[in-house]
């Protein structure tokens, strides 16, 4: 009995255990498929945080253009082809990251190519190493250049090379690019002179190719603009204190017992960067924004008026913020190279021709050279130009209602016309001459001229602020048509200013423009490039061909003409003036006439 007993509660801790075992390996594994959800929820968790960060990235906004272009340069080496694939590698990679240009440059149509392209078009080389003296410059004493393979005589239509050889004060011969030269071809006795290519080879030489359009004679001249490392004093500047122009704003309003209240403060373009902040923020100022263009311009708040009482505009004064060493880099500044003097000989044994004979129409590319001097009259390789005269200018006019927005130097062909042509007669408008709007007439012939400034940031005289329109703006509120002729410029004023901003303001023009194009086809639209002229830190030549490389660029296929003057301007004997001479203008004219009327 005890036996079966004892094997009766053997029986049943036996099956206790096993139902306790068999319990356990459900609880285990009840316990990893808890484990296996929860890793799973945490892996969801992370995936959807990755996923909204990302989102983020795409919707915060890209640095600008200039400054990837900044970082791209300090990372690759001092090359023509690094330089280019560097730029090919920045849009690539933001590519990837869906994040390469904000959806600013999007609306107006840019593409990442066009991007790109924008990136290389205002590349410029830097030295590649700290500049601790002024010694480490580029000398222009020192510099010199030679003629390659100079022959007895050459035929019209050849090529001629120079190379240009840069050294410091030291004499010392560089081996890195960046230093801004200006080359020309001329023949003082025949009044001929043509555009040199100057091409940086980044190692401290430099290759300047002419061609020799001309039958007699011709000398080499180079310039040295500015070194490369007053170049960098430039850039510097214009990246951190854009605010060294100012402009003034003048409040005026009623005031107590029949009086009038007047203020004077400063203004500037609101950009909250490049040095343009330290105006203040918050309730420091009035600002002004334009509900079409969406600019900004600030002014300080008058004490007793309130923002609407701004009623005038005028340039306010300029700010020298170089220090000691970069004015001494300055002053080596348009200085001419020495170098060899020999008398290039052109004959035209084969009776060769440098006449273009393709009609100008929209579109067309600008060449180097774009045309040469001879008795100071310019032959265009653009396409086929006249010479114009009262009669044929008038003609050409007729039925026409011509619209010019710039400035001074787009005014300068307003002047040109109503002297040229006697039957336009100049209406009194009672405005500030330097901003306009001018108005001339001509009833006989059907013909209307206008003119007006580009706006703000505008250096003039004291002006109504009601008077200075965008140009985006005047040209959308344009119908158009086959008697409608537009040309506008933009530059002088918008050197001290970031090229980002420059480019916004581009851009909408350029939208303007297609828009107008779209609606009336037909219109002329004229497009004058920046000239040459200033060499200082408020207007440097540097500046103005940064400035003119994207005017350039964002026209580029738009079915507009673009009319060159910075090579007319920068190989014509007369001295360097932002205001080119009555030869020079004369010869701008025809080309504009030939655009108009290229029959």
């Amino acid at each position: 009995m005890d036996l079966i007993t004892c094997f009766q509660k053997h029986a049943l801790n036996k099956s206790d255990f096993e139902t306790r075992k068999q319990h356990f390996h459900r609880e285990r594994s009840r316990l990893q498929r808890l484990f296996t959800g929860l890793c799973l929820l945490v892996v969801m968790c992370f995936l959807v945080m990755w996923s909204y960060m990302g989102n983020e990235r795409k919707k915060r906004p890209p640095p600008s253009f200039l400054s990837q272009h900044h970082a791209e340069r300090h990372n690759s080496s001092n090359s023509s082809s690094s330089a280019t694939i560097n730029s090919e590698v920045s849009v690539t990679n933001n590519s990837q990251s869906q994040s390469p240009i904000s959806s600013f440059y999007f609306e107006f149509g840019i593409s990442l190519d066009d991007y790109s392209r924008l990136q290389q078009a205002v590349y410029w080389a830097e030295p590649d190493r700290s500049i601790t003296n002024v010694s480490m410059s580029t000398s222009p004493a020192h510099t010199t250049f030679i003629i390659e393979n100079l022959k007895d005589s050459y035929q019209i239509g050849e090529e001629l090379f120079v190379l240009v050889h840069a050294k410091d004060f030291n004499n010392k011969s560089k081996s890195y690019g960046g230093d801004f030269f200006q080359a020309k071809l001329f023949w003082s006795k025949t009044k001929a002179s043509v555009f040199g290519e100057v091409v940086d080879l980044l190692n401290g030489s430099y290759s300047v190719r002419f061609l020799l359009p001309w039958d007699g004679e011709a000398q080499v001249a180079v310039r040295l603009i500015h070194s490369s490392e007053a170049v960098q004093v430039l850039k510097r500047h214009r990246d951190t204190d854009s605010n060294r122009v100012f402009f003034n704003g003048y409040y005026e309003g009623p005031g107590p017992n029949k009086t009038r209240l007047s203020e004077m403060v400063k203004c500037n373009v609101k950009w909250d960067k490049n040095g343009l902040e330290s105006m203040g923020t918050g309730d420091c100022c009035c600002e002004y924004t334009d509900p079409r263009t969406r600019e900004t311009w600030r002014c300080q708040r008058p004490k007793s008026l309130p923002c609407s009482a701004l009623v005038y505009h005028s340039m306010g004064g300029y700010r020298n913020l170089l220090t000691n060493e970069e004015k001494k880099l300055m002053t080596q500044t348009n200085k001419d190279i020495n170098g060899d003097k020999s008398i290039i000989k052109i004959y035209n044994h084969q009776n060769e021709t440098t006449d273009v004979t393709e009609k100008c129409h929209p579109g067309l590319h600008t060449p180097v050279p774009a045309g040469f001097y001879l008795n100071d009259v310019w032959t265009s390789f653009v396409c086929s130009t006249y010479h114009f005269t009262t009669q044929t200018t008038t003609k050409c006019l007729k039925d026409k209602h011509i619209y010019m927005m710039g400035d001074s130097t787009m005014r300068q062909w307003f002047e040109f016309f109503v002297k040229e042509v006697p039957t336009l007669k100049q209406m009194n408008l009672h405005v500030q001459y330097q901003s306009g709007p001018l108005l001339s007439v001509d009833v006989e012939n059907n013909i209307d001229l206008h003119w007006r400034a580009h706006g703000v940031p505008l250096r003039c005289l004291k002006t109504a602020v009601a008077n200075l329109h965008y140009i985006s703006n005047e040209i959308d509120d344009l119908a158009g048509g086959p008697h409608t002729v537009i040309m506008f410029n933009l530059g002088p004023h918008f050197t001290t200013y970031p090229l980002d901003f420059f480019t916004q303001r581009v851009l909408r023009i350029r939208k303007a423009v297609l828009a107008l194009l779209q609606r009336a086809p037909d219109t002329t639209v004229i497009i004058k490039t920046v000239n040459t002229g200033y060499k200082d830190i408020f207007g440097s030549d540097w500046y103005s061909l940064q400035l003119d490389r994207i005017l350039r660029w964002a026209f580029q296929d738009v079915g507009v003409y673009i009319l060159d003057v910075w090579q007319m301007t920068a190989c014509h004997y007369n001295k360097d003036n932002i205001h080119p001479g009555p030869v020079i203008i004369k010869n701008e004219i025809d080309i504009l006439l030939s655009f108009i009327c290229p029959e």
